[in-house]
């Protein structure tokens, strides 16, 4: 395993001619993208256009079929990339929260932060605590996951990711699961996150929160990015069909 070496002047994220293929069904066909640390990157698009496979592969969850990717400065598409220690630097949130239904919210925060962070007991949980309190959930340590709603058991998806102090975070439609009702506030961390100026890419179908919140808009269809740019510009004036035939559906 190559030891990682961060280069903190490098993009937070850049993807280069990234190819996907599964069979002969190929999902990603040539996408570059550059996320710069700080920044809130939006990436929408219809179903099937390849959003969670890009977001997938940037922490190789998912094997690229070609093409690079860098972290911080540090090829993920290495093979001898220690992966590990890598993702241990990138949050990652789902649609569903995949928390461990046999364990509290505190020790769901607290397993990974022990096992692959090193942290003693003491430690992962004043770190686990207070992320609770960041997300609004900070008297729930005790529940059990089934015990809680669905916008609530994301707040403590987030939670759990940030708790491994990561230095960027990847959301892959965090609220599509969720009642309607619930998503204000998942979004609304998820602001709170983008304010303190937390690196972030993510796939989302909220459009109002693209808008407001994001740095960049990625349109994608296909496989390719079709259109990219400045959120209100993009939403407010596309200039590719294909985006505007997606908004037009949409907005």
């Amino acid at each position: 395993m190559s030891e990682i070496h961060v280069d903190t002047d490098a993009p937070a994220i850049e993807v280069r001619d990234l190819h996907k293929s599964f069979g002969r069904n190929e999902v990603l066909e040539g996408v570059d993208v550059q996320v710069e640390s700080g920044q809130v990157v939006c990436v929408i698009g219809p179903s099937g256009s390849g959003k969670s496979t890009l977001l997938r592969c940037v922490n190789r969850l998912e094997e690229p079929t070609s093409g690079r990717i860098f972290v911080e400065g540090v090829e993920v598409t290495d093979p001898d990339v220690d992966l590990d220690e890598l993702r241990s630097r990138i949050g990652m949130v789902f649609q569903q929260f995949n928390l461990f239904p046999h364990l509290t919210v505190l020790d769901n925060l607290c397993i990974a932060q022990t096992k692959v962070r090193k942290r003693s007991k003491d430690e992962a949980a004043e770190v686990a605590r207070a992320n609770l309190e960041r997300v609004g959930l900070a008297d729930r340590e005790g529940a059990y996951p089934a015990h809680l709603s669905g916008g609530q058991q994301q707040r403590i998806a987030i939670a759990r990711a940030l708790s491994m102090t990561p230095d960027l975070m990847l959301f892959d439609e965090p609220t599509s699961a969720l009642d309607p009702e619930l998503v204000g506030d998942v979004l609304d961390v998820m602001r709170d996150l983008a304010a303190e100026g937390m690196t972030m890419m993510v796939v989302t179908h909220e459009m109002g929160f693209a808008r407001e919140v994001g740095d960049s808009l990625v349109f994608m269809d296909g496989g390719v990015i079709v259109e990219q740019g400045d959120p209100a510009e993009v939403l407010g004036n596309p200039q590719e069909e294909r985006t505007q035939a997606f908004l037009s559906k949409v907005l």
